[in-house]
């Protein structure tokens, strides 16, 4: 039985929150949507631009804001730079980061390409550190802030064909550990959820029936997880009631011991 809805309860009011890859249904369309839902003023960003701009009208219409909005492929450290200044400019500081970005694929080492290997890092490890490399000073020079990073379970579990996606994941969860100690003295903290299966259209559409039949029965509660409830976890981390946590990866996941 899915939960009801959450409502929304000033968690990040007077807060500002920049999302990337949040066009489409997914994780970081929700953790916008969320976001302003609970009082933040939100940028989000996308490699898609016209989905880019639907997110935003979607947002409008069900919380009554629209975010702003700024084209990015996290691949590139210009587009990665222009988004923070674009965030600085729209919304006069940044508070929150959340690092959505990622990209999955299926292929058993012995088949895997060079190309699907760096291609998967790049996206899912290598742009969660240059979009903290590029927005942690001035995170810094405020002496606050906090970024959310999106692992995965697969961080820590095995699964055939996931060997690239897996090894990027594990990477985010070592660099939001190393990256928060660092972070740690300015007043700046970096943690990370690790969802197991998440449900949106994107994922049904590119995974069979019969593999999410049998990732959902691997949970306890039989059922993906809706993608506020992940979302859900990021606010938290997002939010003062996590003050004391920092350099945590946090499952968000009700899959059996």
């Amino acid at each position: 039985m899915i939960p009801q809805y959450p409502e929304g309860r000033n968690l990040l009011k007077s807060k500002t929150v920049v999302v990337t890859a949040a066009a489409g249904t997914g994780i970081g369309f929700s953790a916008a949507k969320r976001a302003a839902e609970e009082g933040a003023t939100v940028l989000i960003s996308d490699f898609h631009e016209r989905r880019l701009g639907e997110a935003a009208d979607r947002i409008a219409e069900e919380v009554g804001q629209r975010p702003a909005t700024c084209v990015c492929d996290v691949t590139n450290q210009e587009h990665i730079d222009n988004l923070r200044d674009t965030a600085i400019k729209e919304l006069g500081h940044i508070d929150v980061l959340v690092n959505n970005a990622g990209l999955g694929g299926e292929a058993n080492v012995v088949d895997m390409t060079d190309e699907q290997w760096e291609r998967v890092l790049d996206v899912t490890l290598n742009s969660v550190f240059r979009m903290t490399r590029s927005f942690l000073p001035h995170m810094q020079e405020r002496k606050t802030g906090t970024i959310v990073n999106n692992a995965s379970v697969l961080g820590w579990r095995a699964q055939k064909g996931q060997a690239h996606y897996a090894a990027a994941k594990a990477g985010v969860m070592a660099f939001t550990r190393c990256s928060a100690v660092e972070a740690a003295e300015y007043g700046v903290r970096i943690n990370a959820v690790a969802p197991s299966i998440a449900m949106h259209a994107f994922l049904a559409k590119v995974t069979t029936d019969e593999l999410l039949e049998e990732l959902s029965a691997k949970e306890a509660f039989g059922r993906p997880a809706e993608v506020w409830e992940v979302a859900n976890v990021m606010l938290f981390l997002a939010s003062d009631l996590s003050s004391y946590m920092t350099g945590e990866i946090v499952s968000v996941s009700s899959q059996r011991a």
